[in-house]
């Protein structure tokens, strides 16, 4: 019987024999691999991180110890130890278990995650309520190196630091690999830094230093700088000495028994401390050995040539295109984004103008303020980021852009519902919390040749720009041989009779083209249907909207973005303020939930946000008596 069959919980992992421990970490990954190969989701990542976790639950006692896992992306191994391996196959499927940690998922599940960053606050904030609880366990903070280039981590390890309350924050570095000599002689080290003797020998040092006088002689001060700088010759930590961990490592993070014989020593510890783990992103699968980068989050592949099945046409690939043609024409365009360059769709513009490009890692809020920065001196910065992601930096986006009026571009992808990555990914809020910023503009294409225009017309525009799309593929349309630049503000009727219609569709983005589908419907089945594409959230084009309403019995605005607050939420306020509502008005788009992951055509579809789902909410729209009120329909 294989090992991994064994065991349905930490309590059963650590029975197993040491010595079998690197058996079991081989094993584990044969099933990630397996279940990533036809799920798709984060491969690389954990991967890295198999001996890692798990000597974590061979030492620590979870859920009474509490793991936090920055991220949380990396966390296969640890769902699979925790009693979910048997369902581990419905990773990331609809009904399946999360891609990341959930607290609702599972007891060992100690914060939920999906976001960078945010780790060690958490734990430090976890410590401190058991300790004002009078609970037990230890708390212990995984965070890889790349959640360390964003500002909320060293927050937390400097309020840990002040603090000095027990906490373990384990640093997981895949960035470098381990000279054997150096390996060796760092394991050497952490052997003698996870004990309690050095422990007590640090405290005493710490004390006997505090206590010499700040003036005094020659003698003293030579003392005192004498003592600063021999952790130098113990430990590259310098950093987090500072912040006031104790660290210890680099540790070989592939070494079962090593891992657990330190992180035993480090148990007993009190204090702040950081154990700086050295991994290797991808291991044991060579295709994400040799690529961690395109490994870090696959979609279904072939486990014996690493190859994707070819998927179409993207906005993200047709947004990079169009940025690259527009670099070659406009020198003073430069493309920022936050460690996701090749997510963003920036890696040809990396390669042809690596001078005008920035990779600021994991840090939003410095991208923002930095494109500001770039935009007073003539420079026209895109920043491209996730539309969930760039929530990080709202305030440098009132403050610091819209309030100066600065023209800069906000290229937000995977607006809307993601899928299979769920609610800490799902797009959901940008065309609401931007809508509210005075001076802004906000543009969702439909198709590519939308897409080229809008990049194009917020080129042109000045003053601050969104542009947000899909994680999708782009529907097949004509694109234009040039982009040209759209009215600001004009939208476009698309779709209906030349004369009044029964009842018009006002859709933005990625609704029209499913609006439109859905007005077909309708008209085979005599009802008459108009549909207009907004293309603008802000500023509306108020006066299309007003012809549009006129004489019409029903209006049915669409979105995929949250209702409260969004595009529906505009226009609404826009008839009442002229005195132009019709009859009946509903508005559809995304409920006042978090949506769980899922395929992404098939959470649209749940959510009536389809073909099918537009045109029965036209046909319910048309059943009601008039003047119903303003009760939302197709938001479950």
């Amino acid at each position: 019987m294989a090992l991994l069959e064994t065991i349905d919980g930490p309590g059963d992992l650590k029975k197993v024999p040491i010595e079998q421990l690197p058996a079991l970490a081989g094993e584990i990954r044969r099933e990630i691999i397996e279940v990533i190969s036809k799920n798709g989701g984060h491969l690389a990542s954990s991967l890295g991180v198999v001996e890692l976790s798990i000597a974590l639950h061979y030492v620590f006692d979870s859920p009474t110890d509490r793991l936090i896992w920055d991220v949380g992306h990396q966390a296969y191994a640890h769902k699979i130890l925790t009693g979910r391996r048997e369902r581990f196959a419905t990773i990331r499927q609809t009904g399946g278990i999360s891609g990341f940690t959930s607290r609702g998922e599972s007891p060992h599940d100690a914060f939920g995650t999906g976001h960078a960053s945010t780790s060690v606050s958490a734990a430090l904030g976890i410590a401190e309520g058991l300790r004002l609880a009078g609970g037990q366990g230890k708390v212990i903070a995984v965070i890889g190196d790349g959640s360390l280039t964003g500002g909320l981590a060293f927050e937390g390890l400097n309020s840990a630091g002040h603090l000095e309350k027990d906490l373990i924050v384990v640093l997981n570095d895949n960035e470098m690999s381990i000279n054997p000599n150096v390996g060796a002689l760092s394991a050497w080290f952490s052997r003698k830094f996870a004990t309690e003797s050095f422990n007590r020998f640090r405290r005493q040092v710490k004390d006997w230093l505090k206590n010499l006088p700040r003036g005094g002689g020659e003698a003293i001060m030579m003392i005192r700088r004498a003592i600063d700088s021999s952790k130098a010759l113990f430990t590259p930590g310098m950093l987090f000495e500072g912040l006031n961990f104790q660290y210890v490592g680099p540790i070989d993070g592939h070494n079962t028994g090593e891992l657990i014989e330190v992180l035993r020593g480090v148990r007993e510890l009190d204090g702040p401390v950081l154990v700086h783990v050295h991994t290797q992103k991808g291991k044991g699968y060579v295709f994400a050995e040799e690529d961690p980068a395109r490994f870090h989050g696959v979609n279904a592949f072939d486990v014996a040539t690493g190859k994707s099945a070819a998927g179409g046409r993207t906005f993200t690939k047709a947004f990079g295109e169009s940025l690259v043609s527009e670099a070659e024409r406009r020198p003073e365009i430069v493309a920022i984004t936050a460690a996701m360059t090749e997510g963003t769709g920036l890696s040809e513009f990396q390669k042809r103008f690596p001078e005008r490009f920035y990779d600021v890692g994991i840090a939003e809020e410095h991208a923002v303020t930095f494109a500001a920065g770039l935009a007073t001196t003539g420079v026209m910065p895109v920043v491209a980021i996730y539309s969930t992601f760039i929530q990080r930096g709202y305030d440098q986006i009132i403050h610091d852009v819209a309030l100066q009026n600065l023209p800069v571009v906000f290229a937000l992808d995977r607006a809307g519902i993601v899928g299979t990555d769920g609610p800490t990914h799902h797009g959901a809020f940008d065309l609401s919390f931007c809508r509210l910023i005075p001076g802004v503009t906000i543009m969702a294409p439909a198709d590519e040749g939308d897409l080229a225009n809008m990049l194009h017309s917020a080129l042109h525009y000045g003053g601050p720009c969104f542009v947000r799309y899909p994680r999708a593929v782009v529907p097949d349309a004509e694109a234009g041989s040039s982009p040209v630049v759209l009215p600001r503000g004009r939208g476009a009727a698309v779709f209906g009779p030349n004369g009044r219609a029964d009842v018009a569709v006002i859709a933005v983005g990625t609704m029209v083209l499913p609006a439109v589908a859905a007005a077909r419907t309708l008209c085979r089945e005599g009802v008459s249907a108009a549909v207009v594409d907004a293309r603008f959230a802000k500023p509306l084009d108020e006066e299309m909207i007003l012809d549009t309403v006129t004489g019409v019995r029903a209006l049915l605005c669409v979105e995929e973005n949250a209702l409260a607050g969004g595009f529906g939420t505009a226009v609404l306020e826009t008839l009442a303020l002229r005195g132009a509502l019709p009859p009946r008005f509903r508005r559809l788009g995304l409920p006042d939930r978090f949506i769980p992951h899922g395929d992404r055509a098939e959470v649209l579809r749940s959510l009536d946000l389809d073909e099918t789902g537009i045109a029965e909410a036209v046909r319910r729209l048309l059943e009601e008596p008039k003047a119903a009120g303003l009760k939302i329909i197709g938001a479950r």
